[in-house]
């Protein structure tokens, strides 16, 4: 009788367990310290967007960690920032020269990799 409860128990916490790593793994989850029910405003650039970048991030799960790149990359003057957490990229638009140095350290302080910058001129 004891070892039937013991299974029951057991079960429960596996399928439990299961359920959770596909949600965090389709990226619905709320890892890194929170869900991601707080929706961020979308930065505005003061003057005319002269180029774009694409970052492909690679450690991102969630909408948390989606949010945390977008906040920490608007607070870069000239940067506004669109994470697409399906694709692991980040298009930054940016309205003055802003070094691929500085977005990766920004990004890398936060716990997740640069894979690749693409620059994209706009006339």
């Amino acid at each position: 009788m004891g070892t039937a409860i013991i299974v029951i128990i057991l079960s429960i916490v596996i399928i439990i367990g299961v359920k959770n790593s596909i949600t965090h793994m389709k990226g619905e989850g709320g890892c890194c310290g929170g869900g991601g029910s707080i929706i961020e405003e979308k930065k505005v650039l003061e003057n005319t967007v002269i180029g774009r970048k694409i970052v492909h991030i690679e450690g991102m799960h969630c909408e948390n960690c989606k949010n945390s790149i977008e906040r920490q990359i608007n607070r870069i003057d000239g940067a506004s920032c669109k994470v697409n957490l399906k694709k692991k990229t980040a298009v930054i638009e940016y309205d003055r020269e802003i070094d691929n140095d500085k977005i990766r350290r920004t990004i890398q302080m936060l716990d997740f990799n640069v894979t690749d910058i693409q620059n994209e001129k706009i006339r």
